[in-house]
């Protein structure tokens, strides 16, 4: 039985993503996502699930930056859940007498809009799950959490509130970490990280090999590059793997016109959202 670590507490998105990818794994919860990779890369677990993009509230900074950072652990699978949050309080609690909502910042951003017309105060926490605990074990009417009906119906709580997230199409994508292969099947996606030379046009000349090849680009992100000040990182998915004959010529040449260069993984793409 293969330990799977996840950023969270039982009930979590994140360990939901773990139980659809890997059905007999022992999740193993951990409270920080820097944590998660620890495990990983220290043999703990032999797999982490992290979360990677919302597509309401956009990346995980933090999960990119330590792909980025980590010299063994690699991107070796990805899934995509539909999130839908609930708003969960005290047996007892009534909506129009809640205060505060605990959760998770990405959650807090991906439910503003309601938070804001109800007067409700965003509280950040590590995680979704942790925030519906900590309103059980609080004992306060008007504090309540933010999470799954699944986490609240852990913790007895009660939902005030069904389907809060702004828009109601919400998405979670989460990344498989690992320092070898999942088994999940053929890789037919790349992520990767570059920055390109100081020189003008860098960009174009870095991005036409892939084009020339025909090769598509999912994603491409800039995000600063830390130590550096004012200079920045791409972030790209791309369709392939990087041992493609064409995706690994195109690399090849967008070497040449870059600074730095990282494959962060090639792994199976998600299947669709589930």
């Amino acid at each position: 039985m293969p330990k799977v670590a996840y950023q969270g507490e039982p009930g979590a998105y994140s360990e939901r993503a773990v139980k659809v990818l890997f059905s007999d794994a022992e999740p193993l919860a951990c409270e920080t996502i820097r944590l998660t990779f620890s495990r990983v890369t220290s043999g703990e677990a032999d797999l982490g699930v992290v979360p990677v993009e919302n597509s309401q509230a956009g990346s995980v900074n933090e999960s990119y930056d330590l792909l980025l950072r980590s010299s063994l652990v690699r991107v070796v699978g990805e899934v995509v859940l539909r999130v839908d949050h609930a708003l969960l309080g005290l047996p007892g609690a009534r909506l129009e007498g809640v205060r505060r909502a605990h959760s998770h910042w990405q959650a807090l951003a991906q439910c503003e809009e309601f938070l804001a017309t109800r007067h409700i105060d965003p509280v950040p926490v590590h995680d979704t799950a942790g925030g519906a605990r900590m309103v059980a074990e609080s004992g306060r009417l008007e504090d309540a959490a933010i999470a799954s009906v699944e986490a609240g119906a852990n913790l007895g709580l009660a939902v005030l509130a069904e389907h809060i997230q702004t828009y109601p199409d919400n998405f979670t994508k989460f990344g498989v970490i690992g320092t070898n292969d999942a088994g999940l099947g053929p890789a037919n996606k790349t992520s990767l990280v570059m920055a390109g030379d100081d020189r003008p046009g860098s960009l174009f000349r870095s991005l036409k090999p892939l084009a020339d090849r025909g090769i598509n680009l999912t994603k491409l992100e800039s995000r600063p590059r830390r130590g550096s000040p004012f200079e920045y990182v791409f972030y790209i998915d791309l369709d392939g793997s990087a041992e493609d004959e064409s995706v690994a010529a195109a690399l090849d040449e967008v070497r040449l016109h870059t600074s730095m260069l990282k494959v962060l993984g090639s792994y199976p793409a998600s299947k669709g959202p589930v």
